[in-house]
């Protein structure tokens, strides 16, 4: 059975960095594309980061060179390291991977940015 369960979040300041998880079970995490997407109220869900099976990664502009994406094979996990966090990046950040037809989340974990 597949399962993501992030974690992580939290309450930072502007400026500041959270590194969010995502344990996975129920496949390995090397050998599928994983993302992550994240949610504010009122708005649609976006994508944040992408790492594929090969390791390549896809950032929007929105998040480049503030975002990171990795993962710890020996681990089954994928992380998002946040820097330079900003008041906008505040919304529910979410693990997500996908096998064919079918998609897999997470319940996700809150991050919000705040003075």
């Amino acid at each position: 059975q597949v399962q993501l369960v992030e974690s992580g979040g939290g309450l930072v300041q502007p400026g500041g960095s959270l590194r969010l998880s995502c344990a996975a079970s129920g496949f390995t995490v090397s050998r599928n594309a994983m993302s992550w997407h994240r949610q504010a109220p009122g708005k649609e869900r976006e994508l944040v980061a992408l790492i594929r099976a090969n390791g390549g990664t896809i950032y929007p502009d929105s998040v480049k060179g503030r975002f990171i994406i990795s993962r710890d094979n020996a681990k089954n996990t994928v992380y998002l390291q946040l820097n330079s966090l900003k008041p906008d990046d505040t919304a529910v950040y979410y693990c997500n991977s996908w096998f064919g037809s079918t998609t897999y989340w997470g319940l996700g974990t809150q991050v919000t940015v705040s003075s």
